[in-house]
């Protein structure tokens, strides 16, 4: 009999380890990636909440859940790319629902762009440290993982930085969530929150807006939908910059007294910034189909110098956007990077002396299941009901 009851637990057992999981949910992505890379899990006490961190792509949070292994994965991740063990020249667009960029991308002062190139896509190159380099874990708890690195860019007019990263993935608790949004969450949802948080440290000699200033950007890939909208909230008389890959049509672009709406379907290329003036702390994305309220937030600060991103020799270097948001879609040769949709914040531009650090914080949470607790929460965050969102309306 004891043999027979052996037997029994060491089926279960395997069954239990070799447990497939259906295609979106967080496990299946965690057995995929741990197929293919090297990851840290972090996850809370009763593992509801859980997210999956990948050091070789530079601390990126890929996805998390909180539902656990069965729940919902809210981040996109490009499974062929990952799986091909193939490098792309340009950029590689593994996913990720927090990753850790520089910028600027565009302009005199890029870092994306050699001296003298033509700012067009066969001479956009991502620089290697943010792109295919590995960051190195230092420190790594229960819910918290940090990440260190030191590298050298060199900017479109020849001015060379060397700066030191030093970065922390950090799984909040629910009372946290609750401080941090000033909300109260009830029983009818499942939810999620994790920030990172960024710190760049200049290692070389003083910079200046002559030569050329960083900031941190921090972009977040999620998965597109027919019924998913991005909602940012916005103050004063709106300069909503909407250059960077051509008009937009109302279908997909709509503006209210008090918040911009844009589709994130993965089926056209757009993408809209939100300027200082204009730009609150807060933004998110709602997904109708599946009833998950995605709220991003993070560390404004005061100051107005912001880099310009558009692929052009600028007048005004300093006057780019603090918020993102970017559709996915195919490009004018017909390719496409994903599909998927963006949310993005970057840092102020500083003029840092020697030794001197900015830091910036990136904040994500997702609210899932009863509609009117999502409302609710919706409401409070980014003053919007959400049965008014729909470009239909």
């Amino acid at each position: 009999m004891k043999n027979l009851l052996y037997l029994v637990f060491i089926l279960l057992t395997l069954n239990a380890c070799n447990k497939n999981y259906d295609k979106g949910t967080f496990g299946y992505d965690v057995d995929f990636l741990n197929k293919n890379l090297k990851t840290v899990v972090l996850k809370n006490n009763n593992d509801k909440r859980q997210l999956v961190v990948v050091p070789d792509y530079q601390g990126r949070v890929m996805t998390s859940t909180s539902n656990g292994l069965n729940g919902k994965s809210y981040g996109w991740i490009n499974y062929d790319l990952i799986s091909s063990n193939k490098l792309e020249e340009h950029i590689n667009i593994f996913g990720g629902e927090d990753r850790f960029w520089l910028g600027p991308e565009g302009g005199q002062y890029s870092i994306f762009f050699k001296k003298g190139d033509d700012f067009t896509i066969d001479k956009w190159f991502t620089p290697k440290p943010i792109d295919t380099e590995s960051f190195s874990l230092v420190k790594n708890t229960d819910t918290s993982v940090t990440f260190n690195k030191e590298m050298q860019l060199t900017n479109y007019q020849g001015y060379e930085f060397d700066i030191n990263v030093e970065r922390t993935i950090s799984l909040l608790e629910v009372d946290k969530i609750q401080e941090n949004l000033q909300i109260d969450i009830n029983d009818n949802i499942s939810f999620v929150g994790f920030q990172s948080e960024n710190k760049m440290t200049n290692l070389s000699e003083t910079w200046s807006k002559d030569n050329g200033l960083l900031s941190i950007w921090i972009l977040g890939m999620f998965v597109p939908s027919e019924n998913t909208t991005v909602i940012i909230p916005y103050k004063d008389s709106l300069e909503l910059n909407t250059r960077y890959f051509g008009e937009i049509s109302s279908d997909r672009l709509a503006i209210t007294n008090n918040a911009v709406l844009f589709k994130g379907d993965g089926k056209y290329r757009c993408k809209i910034g939100l300027p200082a003036k204009n730009a609150l702390s807060v933004f998110g994305s709602y997904d109708a189909k599946n009833n998950v309220l995605t709220i991003v937030k993070y560390s404004r600060t005061e100051e107005t110098s912001y880099v310009n991103s558009l692929w052009e020799y600028q007048d005004n270097p300093y006057e780019g956007d603090v918020i993102n948001t970017y559709n996915d879609g195919a490009m004018k040769n017909g390719e496409q990077l994903g599909p998927f949709y963006e949310l993005e914040s970057s840092s102020a531009a500083i003029a840092l002396k020697r030794g001197n650090a900015i830091k910036h914080i990136h904040q994500t949470y997702h609210f899932e299941g009863d509609f009117e607790s999502i409302n609710k929460i919706a409401k409070k965050i980014l003053a919007i009901d959400l049965d008014e969102i729909s470009f239909q309306k």
